[in-house]
């Protein structure tokens, strides 16, 4: 278990140490693993996770107010301004 652990620096739990022993053909249940990795010190280190962000920056064109500016041209026809 201890090699298994060091093998992979560490990141490894107790239900990875627990599938890989299991397929090395050990018949070992995950609470076992769970408290001999506890007794022996073994905490594995823990992946900082990436905040999502949805972000993309300015994708496609902005649109041109037309409805200002139609709204514009008719009122300085009229004579009158904005």
């Amino acid at each position: 278990m201890k090699e298994i652990f060091l093998e992979h620096r560490g990141m490894y739990g107790y239900r990875r140490i627990t599938a890989q022993l299991r397929n090395e053909g050990h018949e070992i249940n995950h609470k076992k693993v769970q408290r001999l990795m506890r007794k022996e010190g073994l905490i594995c280190v823990q992946r900082k996770k990436r905040k999502y962000s949805s972000y993309k920056g300015t994708v496609g064109k902005i649109a041109d107010n037309l409805i200002g500016i139609l709204l514009q041209k008719k009122l300085t026809r009229s004579g009158l301004q904005m």
